[in-house]
């Protein structure tokens, strides 16, 4: 029995969602540094696309674009450069880049969120940044924090400023966290949107739109009545997840290192 097969037994009486006409609708999970990743899923989604020749295509990337994975900088490089030719795209902000930016304008208790963004994958980011091993490696947080500004380009912090928190598409509704439960979209706070977890995920309730998100990886994408959540850990299992959205129909396209 096939993943949708086993959300159609799950969610009998869910009710039908549809992409916008006209529209090809690509939703892409955390990358995390996964540049390899992200180009060779790039490389199937453009081969998806143009077999079905027809509506326009939009990606949209679920925020997570750094830490963890060994080429962030090179991959919000990539992102500043503007979507490929044969679609648009909007980009969602994560946690992780809402950490960055936040490290970056000096937020209060400054060193002590440093420690917890090296802790979770800041130490990959500031390597591809060059900053030296023994330095994104060692433990003097301050020598770490004031290379920040230096190193991160003026224009990935842009990027990151300009990024949305949610995207609306028909009856889809793409944030890279989720929803708290029992909120409209329009009183949802920032860090729900960025951070949230087990009261999203356990909560069975309509949302008024079927939520895409990733942030809470599983090892295949998460079907739900209510959500879908497509982070499949690409920057530990190779496995980075596409959803593709088209009318009524969906499909799962994905990349593996052992493909």
């Amino acid at each position: 029995m096939g993943m949708f097969d086993r959300w159609r037994k799950r969610a009998p009486d869910a009710p039908q969602r549809r992409a916008p006409d006209g529209v090809r609708l690509y939703a892409i999970g955390d990358i995390h540094g996964r540049l390899d990743l992200f180009e060779a899923l790039l490389e199937r989604l453009a081969a998806d696309h143009a077999a079905r020749p027809g509506p326009s295509a939009h990606l949209v990337l679920l925020g997570d674009y750094i830490d963890r994975g060994p080429r962030s900088a090179q991959l919000l490089d990539r992102l500043a450069n503007g979507p490929p030719p044969w679609a648009t795209w909007t980009l969602l902000r994560g946690n992780h880049e809402q950490v960055l930016l936040d490290l970056y304008t000096g937020s209060d208790g400054f060193l002590k969120r440093l420690a917890g963004w090296l802790d979770f994958g800041g130490r990959e980011t500031l390597r591809s940044y060059g900053l030296p091993s023994s330095l994104a490696f060692g433990d003097d947080l301050a020598a770490i924090g004031a290379e920040i500004e230096r190193l991160v380009p003026e224009r990935h912090i842009a990027l990151i400023r300009s990024m949305p928190l949610s995207h609306r598409a028909a009856d889809y509704l793409f944030v890279h966290a989720g929803l708290r439960p029992g909120l409209e979209v329009e009183y949802q706070q920032a860090r729900d949107l960025l951070w949230i977890r087990d009261e999203f995920l356990a909560s069975d309730a309509d949302h008024g739109a079927l939520v895409v998100h990733g942030h809470s990886i599983t090892a295949q994408v998460d079907i739900r009545a209510n959500r879908i959540g497509i982070d499949t850990g690409a920057y530990a299992t190779g496995r980075l997840t596409a959803l593709a959205l088209e009318a009524e129909g969906r499909r799962l396209l994905s990349t593996h290192d052992r493909d």
